[in-house]
């Protein structure tokens, strides 16, 4: 096998390589990005797996070592930086790299060759990376403005590189990707209260918990009463102005990607149904849709995505 064979090869097993951490770590946003054409759907997994990955190695230290944490980021954005400038060398050595080595380098196999194509600014990946750098140095929230900035990083920030893969009539749709992004991390910190609170972590604005007298001992102690009931419907209704803004913006997109951004938003603002479905109690139990639920909203979704 030549060289060109050879590096054919590694940008084929880099990109089924992404293909399986989306479909592992990210069911909604995989079985949404099933129904874009096949040149699209092959490279926005490359997005997600890079996203997880340095969530994921970030996470696993924790808040034991800042120094490691920003030495995790340090390390991947020189990595970055180099398929950015097109430089062939991501990690070769003698000795027989690590599994995580090998990974990190099939994402970045899979980035370096998608942007031959697709022009994703170098900011949003760096800006990303300083939001998920955040869980080490912050877990608490003073206002919705600091969270915004935190949302913005961890998750407007994907939905804007993905944009680039989608396409767009007009930049006017970045500000709605901005807020579709928000919509969802929202979604994602009321889904996860307990899982955060594990790590001593509260996203819930302060003030907010101040507003509705909800205090962290009551958190912590997973007590539902009305002034907490009413923060729930304050943040889900937050949320889902989000999601309205964003959807705003779809018809902005391309033809063929309005279906699966519609279906993303559709499917991902469920999770606040199943709150509400559950008395927003959500201490006992982690809201989730289900594969079912997301076949039977199909033909409904297809049709308003028609519509835009």
């Amino acid at each position: 096998m030549n060289s060109l064979d050879n590096n054919l090869a590694e940008i084929k097993q880099a990109y089924e390589y992404c293909r399986k951490i989306t479909k592992t770590h990210a069911k909604s946003f995989y079985f949404a990005a099933k129904f874009l054409p096949k040149h699209k759907q092959k490279v926005v997994y490359p997005i997600y797996a890079f996203c997880r990955h340095i969530d994921d190695e970030i996470d696993e230290i924790g808040e034991r070592s800042e120094s490691e944490a920003i030495r995790t980021v340090e390390n991947w954005k020189q990595k970055l930086e180099k398929v950015y400038e097109g430089r062939e060398e991501l990690e070769r050595t003698r000795e027989a790299p690590k599994r995580e080595t090998i990974n990190q380098n099939l994402v970045l196999t899979a980035w370096k060759d998608l942007l031959k194509v697709y022009k994703i600014p170098p900011n949003l990946p760096l800006e990303l990376m300083q939001g998920v750098l955040m869980d080490t140095q912050i877990n608490r929230y003073e206002t919705f403005d600091e969270l915004y900035v935190y949302c913005y990083r961890v998750a407007s920030t994907v939905g804007l590189m993905s944009s680039e893969i989608l396409g767009y009539s007009d930049k006017k749709a970045l500000k709605y990707a901005e807020a579709m992004g928000v919509a969802m991390q929202l979604t994602n910190i009321l889904r996860d209260v307990k899982q955060d609170l594990a790590m001593n972590r509260i996203y819930l604005p302060q003030e907010d918990l101040q507003t509705f007298g909800v205090t962290e001992k009551q958190l912590f102690d997973n007590e539902i009463n009305g002034n907490f009931v009413d923060l729930m419907r304050f943040q889900i209704a937050r949320a889902r102005d989000f999601y309205q803004i964003g959807e705003n913006g779809i018809s902005l997109l391309e033809q063929d990607s309005r279906f699966t951004v519609l279906l993303a938003s559709r499917i991902y603002s469920r999770i606040l149904d199943e709150i509400e479905g559950h008395n927003y109690d959500i201490f006992s139990r982690r809201a989730s849709t289900t594969l079912t639920q997301k076949i039977i909203s199909l033909p409904k979704i297809w049709r308003a995505a028609r519509n835009l």
